[in-house]
């Protein structure tokens, strides 16, 4: 049944208010993003499920296939493909390869070659407990009981939507969100999502675009309810992908209040928890919380792959006070256990306390923040409105005013547009973004693939340009549309989310880049030309 409504309704089209009309259970089919029913063929190898997990795969690995044949490579393959979509931290392989290989890691004894507690081994999980207590500032030590060791967040997200939901129920979060959560939830469990959906203008009781409050979640809530959806689950992205958001401490405060009415377990996702890189932000965790709402359904989880730009090395961990839930995800770590040798090396790694403040940390803030200044004054520059945030790999682009009727159709064919000129960006459909024409792209890179990647980006976007003036001459359009409004009306370009208390400070940055938003797009440089002019 779930094949057949996945291939029988068509993908990627429409608009805000098309996508809500319609029903959940039509919604969530079309949550692949880039799969084209049309082109798929049944296996009559695979089971119907096989055929699902292979719609899946070949929904996202269009651009990520054309990448691993075309990679670039400064010396061998100067003309590759960039990637700027994968959200890698390629900042700090010297640092991580030479800790790795300190002698301290290369122990090999009896236990880390045999079976472990699937939990994982107790001296990692107590070395998890101390590590989590002091950086997310608990109250109280966290205990080693309380955590569990898998093979990546990918596997606890699929490992919790498997013992929290029964196949056909769903998880309530926030679009936009990292596109991994669909597969990862729905591919063993059949778990579905359900979508509260954020948009960038600034309305009711909302201060920044894109903002979560509760009214949004209630909504959703209700909706899928309304429906006959059974949602068991709230998942939180703290600090949150796609958009660099960090929840403050009443926000979250409030999300975790709505949860406890409603009964819903919430998931937090703090997998960028020391990844936020500038002194002005501040990042609160949920096990900082002097009391939680509901701990019996507080689960939160954190891994080594973005804090310490080691995607390959598959660890992530579980924090929850819940031991019947402990236990149930543990009998799955059967499947997704981490190997012993790597189990001690992490350990190491998260001990070395001196070693992650006085060197690492400051070291990686510090790249981070230049490598973040360098693409975002690049888009000022092209007058290029953004979110201007400071946690994470990302940075939520508005390329709306690149689409000339503002349809995800059209948001996919810059997408290809990018990648046929040797650059890899994520287009806002594949994190179910509700407005078609944003992007986000990947700055956590070295100088030099920064700066052709970007040449590359602004060769596409002033041909789009061109071509857009040229169709505007020949065919008018009636009106200028909501989507490719001129930013500054929605507050979006270059925004810094602030407390309240610095919210009358003003950068000259962000000033400048608004000046010259408005320049280019204005028709007046058009028009007048230096060769008009001579």
């Amino acid at each position: 049944q779930a094949l057949s409504e996945i291939t029988g309704v068509g993908g990627g089209g429409g608009d805000l208010q098309e996508m809500r009309a319609r029903p959940l259970s039509e919604r969530r089919v079309d949550m692949h993003g880039f799969c084209n029913p049309s082109d798929f063929q049944r296996s009559p190898y695979l089971s119907a499920r096989g055929n699902i997990a292979n719609i899946f795969r070949g929904s996202t690995e269009e651009g990520y296939k054309a990448y691993h044949a075309d990679k670039y490579d400064e010396d061998k393959n100067p003309n590759g493909i960039i990637n700027f979509g994968t959200s890698e931290n390629k900042l700090c392989f010297d640092l991580m390869s030479k800790r790795l290989t300190q002698t301290d890691m290369n122990l090999m004894e009896p236990p880390l070659l045999q079976y472990p507690d699937w939990k994982g081994h107790m001296f990692l999980r107590e070395e998890v407990a101390r590590f989590l207590t002091y950086y997310c500032k608990a109250p109280a030590p966290l205990k080693a009981e309380n955590v569990i060791v898998l093979n990546g967040c990918g596997s606890l997200f699929s490992a919790l939507a498997t013992v929290l939901c029964d196949p056909g129920e769903a998880v309530l979060i926030a679009t936009p969100f990292y596109g991994g959560i669909t597969q990862s939830v729905f591919l063993y469990g059949n778990v579905k999502l359900v979508y509260a959906y954020l948009d960038s203008k600034i309305t009711g009781t909302s201060t920044r675009p894109f903002q979560l409050t509760v009214e949004k979640l209630e909504k959703a809530l209700q909706d899928a309810r309304a429906e006959g959806v059974t949602v068991r689950a709230l998942i939180l992205l703290n600090p949150q992908n796609p958009l660099g958001d960090i929840y403050s401490l009443s926000e979250l405060r409030d999300y975790l209040e709505f949860a406890k009415r409603h009964e819903l377990h919430v998931i937090v996702d703090e997998i960028y928890m020391l990844s936020v890189f500038d002194e002005s932000a501040t990042f609160h965790s949920v096990l900082g919380m002097d009391r939680l709402p509901d701990p019996q359904r507080t689960h939160v989880m954190w891994g080594i792959s973005k804090d310490f730009a080691v995607s390959g090395i598959r660890f992530g961990t579980l924090y929850t006070e819940n031991q019947d839930v402990a236990n149930a995800v543990a009998s799955l770590c059967y499947f997704h256990g981490v190997c012993g040798p790597v189990q001690h090396k992490v350990a190491q790694l998260l001990r070395d306390r001196d070693w992650i403040n006085q060197v690492y940390l400051r070291a990686n803030h510090a790249r981070l923040k230049a490598a973040h200044t360098y693409v975002t004054d690049e888009l000022k520059t092209l007058g290029v409105p953004f979110l201007n945030r400071n946690a994470g790999f990302f940075v939520w682009i508005d390329f709306r005013k690149y689409l000339r009727t503002g349809t995800f159709e059209e948001e996919m064919l810059l997408w290809r547009r990018f990648l046929d000129n040797k650059v890899l960006l994520s287009c806002g459909k594949a994190f179910e973004c509700s407005e078609p024409g944003w992007f986000r792209i990947i700055f956590a890179d070295k100088t030099h693939r920064l700066q052709l990647g970007m040449q590359r980006i602004r060769k596409v976007l002033e041909e789009r340009e061109q071509e857009i003036l040229a169709e505007e001459k020949e065919q008018p359009c009636q009106s200028d549309q909501d989507g490719k409004a001129d930013s500054t009306d929605e507050v979006i370009f270059v925004s810094r989310h602030q407390e309240p208390s610095c919210a009358s400070s003003s950068n000259l940055g962000d000033l400048i880049g608004l000046l010259q938003q408005q320049m280019r797009s204005s028709d007046w440089l058009q028009k007048n030309t230096a060769e008009q002019f001579a």
